[in-house]
């Protein structure tokens, strides 16, 4: 009994030890996948909880974004030179059409709205992108076009027409290359912008003031935060953010002079024109011929358009920024080299010839006018009276007073980095660049202009300003602000010789065509650079009223012309001359067909 007793006590502790270690197991497995579900909540909640935040957010929240208005640029006068105008785009979501969506999606698209299927299939080519943005298959959709749209929107599902913003140029090319042009952000550009607020749809500023004062002018975008349900319907509006305007930007041009000067333009295929305010550096008038359209990039080039852009007579360069040979215009830096430097003074004379002969090799001049001083050497453009003052003086005082106007450096205006700084070919260059030593012929030819020099219609109206305004260089500049000026210091001598001999070229030297009685008094100089195996340049810079506080500078530029200063330069002069003291309004140009 006691046995048994005892083996049955034995029996049932047994059993009951067996039920504790399932019980500790199945706890402890309990424990491990609570364990697990708290860790795998700890993972989502605080490890990627923001993350997965926004996921349910961007499945739960739809932004319904708004384009910013783009600022305006306004002339001095607040008259409009670049708006913006609405229109109505196709877009495609690639994330919602596959390719095997895409051709029936892409047929009922062209049937409905007129679009070759060639095209949308271009289109969608070209717009493919790794992030899934939209892709823009046809922009500036007509009225008929948005109608039929929307009346079959239902079935069209990944298509979408959305209002648009586009950068619209009212005068066409008027001021193109001051203005530049706008056009869509590319897909590395984004990536780079996204953090300053650009979206993939923005357009930029490309070149310009529209690229200089990118900032200015784009504004912020805007929208609203919508709450969908799991079909995509809106339940509620959760916020709403306007969006926020560019600022306008007021230039120094004066509409009216800038139509002048595109109409000057008209005499030749290439060439440029500077009006500038010498008192400060102000510009009332840039044109380049040939021009642009601005307006093709809003909408993007055709094929067409786009070759005839890329053309060599390379109409999108600015030629007021561009280097050229400055001929006889750089008489006024070897005069000022020539007083300066103390080698000659204001009644100085020298002898002239009708050739001028050195070391055996002659140098024609269009007359010989005896022994005459600085004012009527730059009346008459003596090449022979200069070929001797800049012998007199030397390579190194003439380059010297070059660079004390501004020649060979950039002026350091908003649209500096689209500036050439021109060229100075002193000893150092040539011997640098060519490996050839300075020779009294390199000299001869520097003072007059020819050689290894070059400047820029922007350069040479600064030039003019230093004059006129008695010895300032001041900074050409498109926007309504102080910029600054430089003092040069020349001497009172220098300044009434340049102003008397300025005069003397207008009353009775090279450009008595500007000498009308309808006008103020003008003072300028001519140059005819040659260029050979091409035809000839043609300049001409000058300044109104010569009497008094001049308040105008007018650069005129004819790249290869073939005519002289003083008959396709000066004329072109007289024409904005007669606008900004008459105020007679010029014809609008006609637009670029």
């Amino acid at each position: 009994m006691v046995r048994a007793a005892g083996g049955g006590l034995g029996a049932s502790s047994t059993r009951h030890t067996g039920t504790g270690h399932q019980a500790a197991l199945l706890l402890t497995f309990m424990l491990l996948i609570l364990a697990a579900i708290l860790g795998r909540l700890a993972w989502l909640q605080l490890v990627h909880g923001a993350e997965n935040r926004a996921m349910a957010d961007e499945n739960r929240i739809r932004l319904l974004p708004r384009n910013p208005v783009r600022g305006r640029l306004l002339d001095r006068k607040g008259r409009v030179l670049a708006t913006n105008r609405l229109t109505y785009n196709l877009y495609l979501q690639p994330l919602q059409v596959d390719d095997r969506r895409w051709p029936g999606l892409r047929d009922r698209l062209a049937g409905l709205l007129g679009i070759p299927a060639e095209r949308l299939d271009a289109q969608r080519r070209s717009g493919a992108n790794a992030q899934g943005f939209r892709i823009p298959l046809a922009l500036s959709l007509t009225p008929v076009q948005v109608l039929r749209f929307r009346e079959q929107a239902g079935s069209l599902q990944g298509a979408e027409v959305s209002e648009d913003v586009l950068r619209a140029y009212p005068d066409g090319s008027l001021g193109a290359h001051v203005m530049g042009y706008t056009s869509s952000i590319t897909e590395e550009e984004y990536a780079a912008l996204r953090d300053h607020g650009y979206r993939i749809s923005d357009r930029i500023g490309r070149s310009g003031l529209e690229k200089v004062y990118e900032t200015h002018l784009r504004g912020e975008w805007g929208g609203q935060q919508l709450e969908v349900n799991a079909e995509g319907q809106v339940q509620r509006v959760l916020g709403d953010k306007p969006a926020k305007a560019g600022k306008d930007l007021r230039l120094t041009l004066d509409l009216d002079l800038q139509r002048a000067a595109e109409k000057a333009l008209d005499g030749v295929r290439k060439g440029a024109i500077v009006a500038m305010d010498p008192r400060t550096g102000a510009v009332r008038a840039m044109a380049s011929r040939p021009n642009f359209d601005p307006n093709i990039f809003s909408d993007g080039p055709t094929t067409a358009q786009w070759n005839n852009l890329n053309r060599p007579e390379a109409p999108m360069l600015n030629r007021a920024f561009q280097g050229f040979p400055p001929a006889s215009t750089f008489k006024i830096v070897t005069t000022i080299a020539g007083i300066e430097s103390g080698k000659l003074n204001e009644n100085s004379t020298v002898p002239t010839v009708g050739s001028f002969c050195y070391y055996g090799q002659c140098y024609a001049d269009h007359g010989s006018f005896g022994s005459i001083g600085f004012p009527f050497a730059l009346g008459v453009s003596s090449n022979s009276f200069f070929y001797k003052v800049g012998l007199m003086v030397g390579p190194d005082e003439l380059f010297k007073a070059a660079r004390r106007l501004g020649y060979g450096s950039r002026t350091g205006s908003e649209l500096s980095a689209e500036e050439s700084p021109g060229l100075l070919g002193d000893p150092a260059w040539k011997k640098e660049v060519l490996g050839e030593p300075w020779t009294p012929v390199d000299t001869i030819t520097s003072s007059i202009g020819q050689g290894a020099v070059t400047v820029t219609p922007i350069q040479m109206a600064r030039l003019y300003a230093a004059v006129a305004n008695g010895g300032w260089l001041v900074t050409p500049h498109l926007v309504e602000r102080d910029f600054p000026r430089k003092w040069i210091g020349l001497k009172p001598a220098t300044l009434r010789v340049l102003h008397a001999g300025l005069r003397q070229a207008v009353t009775s030297g090279t450009a008595t065509i500007l000498n009308d009685p309808s006008l103020p008094p003008v003072a300028g100089k001519t140059g005819t650079a040659e260029d050979p195996p091409r035809p000839d340049h043609a300049w001409f810079g000058g300044y109104a009223p010569a009497t008094g506080t001049p308040t105008l500078v007018i650069v005129a530029f004819g790249e290869n012309s073939g005519g002289y200063g003083g008959t396709v330069a000066a004329p072109m002069v007289k024409a904005l001359m007669t606008v900004w003291f008459r105020g007679v309004k010029p014809p609008v140009a006609a637009r670029p067909g």
